[in-house]
């Protein structure tokens, strides 16, 4: 990076993961890593963004992707990517094991002090993958800080599954976060609450702002003193892989410029387009607006 400040609207920050995909459609390998995600839902959307990085150079063609949709990359070549495969055992799409065979290491602050923005997006994969110094570095920036839970909450186990283990220092890292994004999976773990509603409310003592909690059927968005919902519509259910890391980052994208129950709506409807197809979004704003007004009229 040269030493001049960079200014964005996003910039999401991930490590590539080269996902192997085991289901009852087959095997198949398919570009992941939640920054690629974010960045095509920014992108869709006109967002000046950037994406921060760290990748094997032999997977350089997801960087030349993102280069073509207009997002500045800003990639770490290391000696492997990180390599993630999600097994789903039965038709239950919220039903899957993933494991990781290597990863990409973890970031450092100066990938990220040129860099301005008026969000930062942290969708990292496993613990560990962001430390703390970062955050406190994204924290000193003017741009709100969002975070994903799965980036604290999951740990490489012993035989290489992703797993949850209790988030010692927690308190420390969300009060440094404005928006938290987790599943209902990881609200439960974080809270030991089974309802969203009370989840999001829990979550949010931690000290952000704003949370963003998904389920299998939506969201539920909680901003300090109003609950918002939001259901998922896909046509077709195929690409459940990347739900979360699409529906963050489309509402944060929405976020910037509309109210928290309006960007919840936005947020379910990209990420319904989705999960209709494998891999990031490649839809349009005129696609989202349309699903909107047919299925998310008032």
């Amino acid at each position: 990076m040269t030493g001049k400040t960079m200014k964005y609207d996003l910039v999401i920050i991930g490590n590539y993961t080269k996902d192997t995909i085991v289901s009852a459609a087959g095997t198949r390998v398919v570009d992941g890593g939640g920054f690629n995600y974010g960045c095509h839902v920014a992108a869709m959307m006109g967002l000046r963004t950037a994406a921060v990085t760290r990748l094997d150079r032999a997977d350089s063609h997801v960087v030349d992707a993102l280069v073509k949709l207009g997002v500045d990359p800003f990639p770490v070549y290391t000696n492997q990517s990180t390599l993630m495969r999600l097994y789903y055992p039965t038709a239950d799409v919220d039903n899957r094991i993933l494991t990781v065979e290597a990863t990409a290491g973890s970031f450092t602050p100066d990938q990220v002090t040129p860099l301005e923005a008026r969000a930062f997006l942290i969708n990292a994969s496993v613990r560990g993958e962001v430390p703390v110094e970062v955050i406190r570095a994204l924290k000193a920036k003017e741009g709100k800080v969002v975070a994903d839970a799965q980036g604290f909450v999951r740990i490489i186990g012993e035989d290489k599954n992703l797993v949850f283990d209790p988030w010692e220092g927690k308190e420390e890292i969300l009060s440094l976060i404005d928006v938290l994004k987790a599943d209902i999976v990881e609200g439960k773990t974080l809270t030991g609450e089974s309802d969203p509603k009370e989840q999001v409310k829990k979550l949010a003592e931690f000290g952000p702002s704003e949370i963003v909690l998904t389920h299998r059927d939506g969201l539920v968005v909680y901003d300090g003193s109003s609950l918002y919902e939001a259901p998922f519509r896909p046509k077709q259910l195929i690409g459940r892989s990347g739900r979360g890391d699409t529906c963050i980052a489309a509402y944060m994208a929405r976020r910037l410029a509309a109210s928290a129950g309006d960007a919840a709506v936005w947020a379910a409807a990209v990420t319904s387009l989705k999960m209709e197809t494998e891999g990031p979004i490649l839809r349009t704003v005129a696609e989202v607006e349309t699903l909107i007004r047919e299925q998310y009229a008032m």
